[in-house]
């Protein structure tokens, strides 16, 4: 069987050939290159995610200013904790994540952010970012604390990974989370254990996120249910192969990351028959396109930053995380939470 992430033009590099057919030590060949040169890549154009000056107008488009600048602030804060102190992959990471906190003038933006929007989840689920690696701001989290103790808060309309997103971020600022991760989980996708058939990209960016939201970026694997981690290691190979036939480089990265992110052994024949194949995508200066054919242009900058920030970043965060189950399967230990009644 094989599923496919989108319909659509195929393209991708000739190494594709040898998809299913993993050979030992593949992965680990291939992954301190990877982590690298993607973290050097986005090192090096970390301009690109400064904030405008208008950022707090209305009328400005958060997925093109705020949107970029947390899920840098995410991925780094993940890529460091994955990474051993003193190498230059911790270091980088660390210093992405400060930037980052620089573009939000230490929480003060957030801030008003969430004066101007007391209950959008956006400026909450940023700040939790920072407020996961240890940054925090005072003056913000006085006025959030009351904010998500409402009724309103409680019960904000929106789709079951999202909420994950949400009860996470409550988790990270260390609060009572508003309801049961479990309950919220059981209504998901992937919770709810769909038939595998029916994946494509909507509902793979769900499971993807619904992992990432449950296990804390890949930080507590023993958050997943045994039945989920069952599901996910039987189907992650196909959908991973389905990507890669339709060049879902983005996509792929973050199944990685999910393969990377299961409680026990990583599951290696996954990592060894895909990790070599998104290192062939993976341009020279280090960014990974989202979607097609690869270009070969020798360029600094072969595609546009809006059109492979993303993906990078997410090459660098599975690749952080596939080294670190690969190399000691330790993972950061399991987590607990607590909720409200």
């Amino acid at each position: 069987m094989t599923t496919t992430a989108t319909q659509g033009s195929r393209g991708g590099p000739e190494s594709q050939a040898p998809r299913g057919h993993a050979s030992p030590g593949a992965a680990l060949a291939v992954l301190p290159h990877v982590l690298r040169t993607a973290l050097a890549w986005t090192d090096a154009h970390r301009g690109e995610f400064a904030l405008p000056d208008d950022v707090l107008d209305p009328r400005t488009q958060v997925n093109a200013t705020l949107k970029p600048l947390g899920e840098l602030a995410q991925l780094c804060s993940t890529v460091r904790a994955a990474t051993a102190p003193g190498t230059p992959e911790h270091e980088v990471a660390g210093d992405l994540v400060t930037y980052a906190w620089e573009q939000v003038a230490q929480g003060a933006l957030l801030l008003e952010l969430l004066r101007a929007e007391p209950f959008a989840a956006y400026p909450y689920e940023i700040y939790a970012a920072f407020a996961g690696y240890g940054l925090r701001h005072e003056g913000f989290e006085a006025l959030a604390r009351p904010l998500t103790a409402t009724r309103a808060w409680a019960h904000t309309e929106q789709h079951a990974n999202r909420q994950l997103g949400l009860i996470n971020s409550e988790r990270r600022v260390g609060v009572l989370t508003h309801t049961d991760a479990g309950a919220v989980l059981s209504r998901t996708w992937l919770g709810g254990l769909a038939e595998p058939w029916t994946f494509e990209g909507p509902s793979g960016y769900a499971l993807t996120h619904t992992v990432f939201h449950l296990t804390d970026w890949g930080r507590m694997p023993d958050r997943v249910p045994e039945k989920t981690d069952a599901y996910l290691r039987t189907w992650l190979p196909a959908w991973a192969d389905g990507c890669l036939e339709s060049g879902q480089w983005d996509l792929t990265g973050e199944l990685l990351a999910v393969g990377a992110s299961l409680p026990g052994p990583p599951p290696l024949e996954l990592l060894d028959a895909v990790w070599p194949v998104l290192a062939d995508v993976q341009h020279a200066t280090g960014c990974v396109p989202e979607t097609g054919v690869p270009v070969q242009d020798p360029a600094p900058d072969p595609y546009p930053f809006i059109d492979c920030y993303h993906s990078t970043l997410v090459t660098a965060f599975a690749a952080a995380l596939s080294l670190r189950s690969l190399t000691d399967g330790a993972g950061f230990g399991p987590g607990r939470e607590r909720h409200t009644p």
